[in-house]
């Protein structure tokens, strides 16, 4: 049983992944650190010296490469994971455990104003210009997230009553 978890960046995803893996006993997987220990660097480092095309390219291959490995396991995606290189289909072909953390946007700002340099995509923009970012994104990649197979109100609430919320759903 493969199990991903999507949404936005911030959203709790690897947070709430590594609990769910652990309760059930079961391997997890974070996209974005698979991806930085098969290529050697960063997220960052890669967004700057090879650009975000050949990140895509190379997150499509890795997402593949992990939903057809044997075994269970809880996977944990990028944020833009979903919206690029026909991946939402790949991940819907792969499983039917399709779980978007949906978290509301003031949520997200202050969550990520925090870790903003660590984030390719935020990290030169004023804060003042991060929740009208955030919502413009949202807005993009809604048709994405919403193909998921189950949609958690993540807004608010603790990391256990997400995972239980998750387990009583599977």
């Amino acid at each position: 049983m493969k199990i991903v978890l999507l949404g936005y960046m911030g959203s709790g995803k690897s947070t709430v992944g590594k609990k769910l893996a652990a309760q059930l006993g079961i391997p997890f997987t974070d996209l974005d650190d698979y991806i930085e220990e098969s290529l050697g660097n960063s997220i960052p480092e890669i967004f700057l010296n090879k650009g975000e095309i050949f990140f895509r390219k190379q997150e499509h291959l890795y997402l593949r490469k992990i939903l057809e490995s044997e075994g269970d396991k809880v996977i944990a995606l990028g944020g833009g994971t979903p919206c690029y290189s026909n991946n939402m289909n790949l991940i819907l072909e792969k499983t039917p455990h399709v779980f978007y953390l949906s978290v509301p946007i003031p949520e997200l700002n202050a969550r990520l104003l925090t870790g903003k340099a660590d984030r390719p995509l935020i990290r030169d923009l004023k804060d003042e210009e991060l929740p009208e970012f955030i919502g413009k994104h949202l807005f993009e990649r809604r048709n994405y997230y919403s193909l998921a197979t189950h949609t958690i109100q993540a807004g608010g609430k603790e990391v256990h009553e997400l995972v239980s919320e998750i387990v009583t759903l599977l």
